[in-house]
């Protein structure tokens, strides 16, 4: 006989706590319906976190619920007959075991149907890491809790800062920095060294590769950092190399995937020929300056402005990042 299991909640956003409650159930059932339920000015929309949780149990069903309705008994004198209704159209089978964390689960089970079963901490009365989390404690500093999320809620949470500026304006340098001193995975320029190894010419086809190289390489590390990624470079430096070079700005490269911040390395540090730099009278330099700024306006992304030698310039960035909501 298949023993089928229910449980509900808002997921605001999934975490360690949901994820040993659900996988718990799941071993006590051969059929576990997950109803993730949201209201529509929730602080995270309810169809993201029914994308993270069926990203998150491929094996269960996971439905949504976003209609506007009660969210507790003192709310309406209706509040019961109502999500008795909500739960049978998300199960219209019998339920054997109803799951939850919290003592709501006993009145539901009554009325929705089966036996209920209090797993979870909270009601278990444990405080512990796992059993004392909140998803409101997650919203309101995840950094706090990032052990505690799986890896889509980080992604969700996680910023891409990304330094961005002609050559020479020390971009290798302040990624190195800023690395050592804040513990940051950084991504590394791709286009170096596909000069470094191919000394030719740069054409269309080897630029429109070094930028989604740069991508893939970002997309990679992404799931090893922690709140924040650090970029050396990315796409949209690319387009400003190609328009540069060839006089062209691939729509391709404007339309990666962006960082949630840019820092635009103002061209005031001395140049220095690295063997792989190309512009270095100073009408081109600014010029190419210029087409950096412009790509960033029209991509429409937010950044500022880096400039300063030594420590002053590493402080504005920190400061910049420091402004950074993660």
């Amino acid at each position: 006989m298949t023993r089928r299991g229910f449980l509900l909640g808002k997921f605001m956003p999934p975490h360690a706590g949901h994820i040993a409650l659900i996988e718990a159930a799941r071993e006590l059932v051969d059929e576990l319906t997950v109803l993730v339920c949201w209201l529509p000015d929730d602080p995270i929309a309810g169809e993201q976190r029914l994308a993270w949780m069926r990203e998150l149990f491929p094996d269960c069903r996971v439905l949504g619920h976003g209609e506007v309705v009660p969210q507790a008994p003192g709310d309406s004198p209706d509040f019961w007959p109502i999500w008795r209704g909500i739960v049978a159209a998300a199960h219209p089978e019998p339920i054997d075991y109803l799951f939850a964390g919290e003592d709501y689960g006993a009145r539901l089970a009554q009325e929705a149907g089966g036996f209920f079963v209090p797993l979870g901490g909270r009601i278990l009365a444990m405080d512990d890491a796992l059993s004392g989390l909140s998803g409101s404690a997650v919203r309101a500093d995840p950094a706090a809790h990032w052990p505690m999320l799986p890896e889509p809620v980080r992604a969700h949470y996680r910023k891409r800062i990304c330094l961005h500026g002609a050559e020479s304006t020390g971009k290798s340098t302040l990624a190195s920095q800023l690395s050592q001193q804040l513990g940051l995975i950084a991504v590394g320029e791709y286009g170096r060294s596909h000069c470094e190894v191919h000394r030719e010419a740069l054409t269309l086809d080897d630029l429109l590769l070094i930028g989604r190289a740069q991508q893939a390489m970002a997309s990679a590390a992404e799931r090893w950092a922690g709140t924040r990624l650090l970029l050396d470079t990315d796409a949209l430096m690319t387009a400003a190399w190609c328009e540069m070079l060839l006089g062209e700005r691939p729509e391709e490269l404007m339309q990666a995937q962006k960082a949630d911040l840019y820092l635009l390395l103002e061209p005031d540090l001395p140049w220095v020929d690295d063997g792989t730099r190309f512009f270095s009278e100073p009408e081109e330099r600014h010029r190419f300056a210029r087409i950096t700024e412009q790509v960033l306006i029209d991509a429409k992304v937010p950044f500022v402005r880096i400039s300063g030698s030594g420590t002053a310039r590493y402080d504005a960035a920190l400061r910049a990042m420091g402004a950074l909501d993660v």
